[in-house]
């Protein structure tokens, strides 16, 4: 006769024993479910899911002068932009929302200074064409320096700062690069001292004894510089070859503006506004170089920029309605 106790712990090593061996059967079971699972995911990742090499273009050309594709690094340089471009798909699809706002006003400018028509993509690159400020403070479409406007005749201070101001900056900017292009006597040098400034540029063509952007060793980001300009270029003009796919209506339109010339002091900008027929916001879209919610009187009468009628619905939600005496007119 067993003892109790003892058919006891054999009873509960027996039971024991079908848990572990249970545990084990399910674990295997799992992973053997997990890794067919996994396999099959695989699986349709790789018949599904493509990254396609970039054919690069064997001809190409910039402001009229043409690339050397020829050259090894001239053309690994392009295809690493073209690369990043698109498959940074976001990013370059914003690019071609803003574009098509804003290239109509910066065209024209380029036209009427003889600048290629290229140098759009110029300003592309470096604002993606938004009013940001960079670690060295340069700021607006153009990425001017506060030093650089003042010194070509823009405004900046606490209330007025020219350089977000799309017109007046892409004169500066064309001003700059016609200067450069007389000094360096090519197009892709003058792009390229407009990233690192002509003494820059100047001091590496001395050393390096040569007279051409594609034969210089530079940094990275002027080395990268031209390229960067090229690729939005290229994909911009063949945008359906890389993918990209949208309608006029997926676009952001241009807007139309009406000229309201203001020669007084404005104590309250959002008063003011309303009396155009805009908000706060709108007025400071259309006129960001206005940089406080007031002005003094100016030195000399300011032209600002009104949405036309026919685009506020879809501009503003609301009207802040006022009854305060006009103050656009002349003191």
């Amino acid at each position: 006769m067993i003892p109790f106790n003892t058919l006891g712990k054999q009873v509960g090593f027996f039971f024991l024993g079908v848990l572990a061996a249970s545990g084990i059967i399910y674990l295997f079971t799992f992973s053997t479910y997990e890794e067919k699972e996994d396999l099959s995911h695989q699986r349709l990742f790789e018949q599904d899911y493509r990254i396609y090499a970039l054919n690069v273009p064997s001809t190409m050309t910039f402001a009229g002068e043409k690339i050397p594709m020829e050259l090894m690094d001239v053309k690994e340089k392009l295809d690493r932009e073209l690369l990043v471009n698109t498959y940074w798909q976001s990013n370059s699809l914003l690019l071609f929302k803003r574009s098509y706002r804003w290239f109509p006003i910066i065209e024209p400018i380029l036209k009427k200074n003889n600048v290629p028509d290229d140098f759009k993509y110029l300003a592309l690159i470096e604002s993606g064409l938004t009013n940001i400020v960079s670690p060295a403070g340069a700021a607006g479409f153009w990425q001017i320096m506060k030093t650089t406007a003042r010194e070509g005749g823009l405004e900046v201070s606490g209330e007025i700062d020219e350089r977000y101001n799309l017109e007046k900056s892409t004169q500066l900017a064309c001003e700059y690069l016609l200067e450069a292009k007389e000094k360096f006597g090519t197009w892709s040098l003058a792009a390229a001292s407009y990233n690192m400034g002509m003494a820059g540029l100047q001091k590496q063509l001395s050393r390096q004894g040569v007279s051409n952007y594609y034969d210089l060793l530079l940094g990275e980001e002027t080395s990268r510089y031209v390229f960067r300009i090229l690729a939005v270029k290229y994909i911009q003009e063949n945008a359906e070859n890389f993918g990209f796919r949208f309608r006029t209506k997926d676009l952001y339109p241009p807007i139309s503006t009406r000229k309201v010339v203001l020669d007084s002091a404005v104590s309250d900008f959002s008063e003011w506004a309303a009396l155009q027929g805009v908000n706060y916001k709108v007025l400071k879209y259309f006129n960001p170089w206005l940089r406080d919610s007031y002005i003094r009187k100016p030195s000399e009468p300011l032209v600002i920029q009104i949405p036309e009628e026919k685009y506020l619905s879809m501009l503003q939600l609301e009207i802040r309605k006022i009854d305060i005496v006009d103050t656009t007119s002349a003191e």
